[in-house]
């Protein structure tokens, strides 16, 4: 396998530097918000594109944008106009809600910047950092640190049953599993459900009161020691998975602090969360472990970006930049009008996001593992 990507990564390489021996033209739609509330994530990811293509610096590559407007009617008429203009393979839509009437654009292939994989129509791949490829990081890190005990938090949300679905795929190895409601009364009180919390608490309580009615001659020296905890009696779980993001996972950490249970005893692991620098200063939720993409690449690209447009550039922008080149370098291996079934085949690329496995119609990503730690990033693989 390792062969394999090397093969990929030189070929690819060689492709950046070698023009087709065929001069037939390579078609790329790319469907973005170019209108609407989204309207600056798709200038970023038009950007972007542009950026791929100059630095692939081959004059057969042709991209023609579409706006989504992040509307399915909408998408799906720029993918009608795409498509009669013999464009075979697309990068886009970005968001789930633009896909649902894509499966009657039989003869496009669209690669999809979400990172939602049920019940995608069967010509739309989704190219987006998944739940499962997030699992299959965590469980390895879960593995090599052999904890065996580790209890999943998701919030009842949206995309609850994406994390479902990524947890069976990884086959991650789950204690117990519990969904959450996110309400801050609620929530709290449900983790110190999930934490045995009044029960720990009670058992400091009655420890204290056995040891003050005890004829122990230390008692007193004790007793101030046992003032000093929260609680009493040890939890079942040696690791916490918490889905969640933003201001919502802060809730949720914040919530098991206040059951005591801490993240210098027990292992704090969430979702992708894009290098979120207000992170950094949640020091009582340290240290913090989460999957992700490659941030040293992620940074050069950044800068890459900054240099040419004078702007921050989205995340979602380096998936667009990456697609740019897969499509390319699959073209030079099969006849554009046949991509769709190179997506069904077991197939891996290199990009600036890292090393992308294709096969089934799904795009996995393997992703590096990061700590939060004293308000620093360490990459932990």
């Amino acid at each position: 396998m390792i062969k394999s990507i090397i093969f990929i990564f030189f070929s690819f390489y060689l492709l950046f530097f070698h023009t087709a021996s065929a001069n037939e033209k390579i078609k790329i739609g790319l469907l973005v918000p170019m209108t609407g509330a989204n309207k600056e994530i798709g200038e970023s990811i038009i950007k972007a594109v542009s950026l791929a293509i100059k630095d692939i610096d081959n004059n057969l590559i042709e991209i023609y944008p579409k706006d989504t407007a992040t509307k399915a009617n909408q998408t799906l008429k720029s993918a009608f106009e795409l498509s009669e203009m013999g464009i075979k393979i697309v990068i886009g839509p970005v968001f789930y809600e633009s896909l649902t009437y894509l499966d009657e654009m039989k003869n496009l292939t669209f690669l999809s910047l979400t990172n939602k994989t049920l019940d995608l129509p069967k010509n739309v791949i989704s190219a987006g950092i998944n739940s499962t490829s997030q699992f299959n990081t965590i469980k390895k890190f879960l593995e090599t640190n052999k904890i065996q005990r580790t209890i999943f938090l998701t919030p009842i949300q949206d995309y609850e049953f994406e994390v479902k679905r990524g947890m069976k795929n990884s086959k991650i190895k789950i204690y117990k599993d519990y969904e959450y409601n996110i309400e801050p009364t609620k929530l709290t009180k449900q983790i110190e459900e999930i934490t045995n919390y009044k029960i720990r608490k009670q058992n400091l309580d009655d420890e204290i009161t056995r040891i003050k009615n005890s004829n122990d001659p230390n008692k007193e020296k004790k007793i101030k020691t046992l003032e000093k905890k929260y609680t009493l009696g040890g939890l079942n779980f040696e690791a916490v998975v918490i889905a969640d993001f933003e201001e919502s996972l802060k809730s949720v950490t914040t919530s098991l602090l206040y059951t005591d249970v801490l993240p210098k005893k027990k292992f704090f692991i969430t979702l992708n969360q894009w290098f979120d620098e207000s992170l950094l200063n949640e020091t009582d939720i340290q240290p913090l472990y989460y999957p992700s993409i490659n941030k040293d690449n992620f940074d050069a690209y950044k800068i890459k970006y900054y240099n040419a447009f004078n702007e921050d550039p989205t995340h979602l922008s380096l998936l667009s930049y990456d697609l740019v080149g897969l499509v390319y370098y699959l073209s030079f291996n099969s006849n554009i009008e046949n991509l769709n079934k190179i997506f069904k085949r077991k197939n891996s690329f290199k990009g600036k996001i890292g090393i992308f496995d294709i096969k089934d119609n799904k795009i996995n990503h393997r992703l590096n593992f990061y700590k939060i730690e004293n308000q620093k990033l360490i990459e932990i693989f």
